[in-house]
């Protein structure tokens, strides 16, 4: 009689528990007002903007860290960092806020807070190491009733995010979360959540005819980063048929002004010191292979001269980028990446890192570079990895730079048009301002008159102006979704997503996203059909920068 009434017992409880949630499912459904997916600078921002107005919402990333680009490496920013232009006028909202939090981290408030009063131009004032980052963004978030749900990846089932009619129900996750929301917003770079939802997407360059665009497509010439020496490309010097030397693809230049699914080259913003506390030497990566970094031995006998460490972060560090005309921007090898899955992603992953990781080891330790140019070697053979930053992937960044994968093809699309010089209408619904001129790095690197040759990359600095970031390219066509917005994949052209890619303004188009969807709520409406004037006046409220009128690149 006991066992049955224990037994009795343990079913009551089970069935009281199943009562309780409706299903075993149940324990891992999760509902908010908003679910924000992509913790970039851009998803950060909406989540603090959705909980300020009093909506619940969540934060999903896929990996361990909120934060995106500066939090990987990218502290250096693109403000105030050209002589011609001071762009830092163009911040304000959570993004100014952002910078501000960073100052006082760094106890420099008093001296930022003078640049900004007296106009000033002090780009060192606005750079951050990653760390430092990270923790700010941390702090920040815990200050509001945001749920952050890390390493929670949108599953890749076809049926993953279910939907009724144009309103998306749920989103479902590879580790079995399944989320319920009002409304969601897509702010990763990848636009994975978008194309799930079945919205229409764009990759790589559209012809120079589709929008009318002088700058996109197939460049009949670059000569931004281009070679600056003659390196020859074939594996054996006198003989074309030998093949190509490694990171030289195997392709013609085609037509130029023809699309192509080409895209900017990604690279590891890579965060150095010549601290001797502080320093990890340059290790030697596992698939090392001496023979990928030929291109740089004839580089430096051609008589050219290769790029090396500066200090452009506090505390003696680097952000190391790569734009210039032979770096560890590796042209061509991301074609895959935005369209490929999980498993694909990671493989290119994991091969930029190999081999930018074997690119440092090399320059800095090859006899054969140190017979070539003593100096340049000693130079790579000071720095290291710092110790202090990316802790957990021994001083290495665990992502690397996606400077563009999907874009939304929305009503409205963003176009080289929009910010060229001798466009004088305003955009009617501005919700960030874009003060950049179109910046594309190089798509590919193929053979052009029988040596190296980087193709696709445009500064247009001569002929822009900032401009008006529409509302309208932040939603989706209205026969596709009503109740999902993205501050990162916006509706643009690949030209003019070189304008609005930067950090600061994917935190103010996401608070803009965010502010967006509360309203949506509110108001009972589609996405597409919220109130800009409203929009607007939360907008200001905020101290959002929203004229760009008011400014000009040169």
């Amino acid at each position: 009689m006991k066992r049955i009434l224990a037994y009795s017992f343990i079913i009551l409880t089970f069935n009281a528990i199943i009562n309780a949630t409706g299903n075993n499912q149940d324990l891992y459904l999760k509902k908010y007002d908003v679910v924000v997916y992509g913790g970039t600078s851009g998803g950060m921002a909406a989540a603090i903007q959705i909980a300020r107005m009093g909506k619940s919402v969540a934060l999903i990333e896929p990996t361990n860290h909120v934060g995106g680009n500066v939090v990987e490496g990218l502290g250096s920013t693109d403000i105030d960092n050209h002589k011609e232009f001071q762009n830092s006028f163009a911040i304000g909202g959570i993004a100014l806020e952002f910078y501000r939090r960073i100052a006082k981290a760094y106890n420099r408030e008093s001296d930022f807070e003078k640049m900004l009063l007296n106009r000033e131009k002090n780009r060192n004032l606005w750079t951050s190491e990653s760390s430092v980052a990270e923790k700010v963004i941390a702090d920040w978030l815990h200050e509001y009733p945001i749920d952050i749900y890390y390493q929670t990846r949108l599953s890749e089932n076809k049926q993953a995010v279910l939907k009724k009619g144009t309103q998306i129900i749920q989103i479902s996750m590879e580790n079995g979360k399944v989320f319920k929301a009002k409304e969601f917003i897509d702010a990763t770079i990848e636009g994975d959540l978008i194309a799930g939802a079945g919205i229409t997407t764009n990759v790589g360059r559209e012809s120079i005819d589709q929008y009318g665009e002088s700058l996109n497509g197939i460049r009949s010439e670059t000569t931004h980063a281009q070679f600056l020496v003659n390196v020859n490309p074939y594996k054996n010097p006198e003989i074309p048929k030998s093949g190509l030397i490694p990171s030289i693809q195997d392709e013609q230049l085609g037509t130029p002004g023809r699309a192509d699914k080409h895209l900017q080259a990604y690279c590891f913003r890579v965060c150095l010191t010549k601290s001797a506390t502080n320093k990890i030497p340059f290790y030697k990566p596992q698939s090392y292979n001496r023979g990928e970094y030929e291109i740089y031995l004839r580089y430096l006998k051609a008589g050219g001269k290769l790029y090396t460490p500066y200090v452009n972060l506090p505390n003696g560090k680097t952000d190391l980028g790569a734009w210039h005309d032979l770096s560890h921007n590796l042209y061509g090898m991301n074609v895959d990446y935005p369209l490929g899955n999980y498993a694909t992603r990671g493989k290119i992953l994991k091969y930029h890192k190999s081999f930018t990781q074997g690119l440092f080891y090399f320059l800095s330790t090859d006899s054969v570079i140190g017979k070539l140019d003593i100096g340049f070697q000693q130079e790579w053979a000071s720095w290291g990895y710092a110790k202090d930053e990316f802790t957990d992937n021994n001083g290495f960044p665990r992502n690397f730079y996606v400077r563009d994968a999907r874009r939304m093809v929305s009503d409205y699309v963003i176009t080289q048009q929009i910010g060229s010089s001798e466009n004088k209408d305003l955009v009617k619904d501005p919700i960030a301002v874009a003060f950049w001129p179109m910046d594309i790095h190089s798509v590919r690197r193929i053979v052009n008159n029988g040596y190296a040759y980087n193709e696709g990359f445009v500064f247009n600095g001569d002929n822009c102006k900032p401009f008006g970031v529409s509302y309208r390219a932040l939603v989706p066509k209205v026969n596709e979704c009503t109740n999902l917005i993205t501050p990162t994949c916006l509706s643009s052209s690949h030209i003019a997503y070189g304008a609005i890619r930067l950090e600061f303004n994917f935190m103010a188009q996401g608070q803009a996203a965010g502010a967006a969807t509360v309203l949506a709520i509110e108001n009972k409406c589609k996405i597409q059909d919220v109130n800009y004037d409203s929009l607007r006046k939360i907008l200001l409220n905020e101290a959002a920068v929203l004229d760009a009128d008011k400014y000009t690149i040169n």
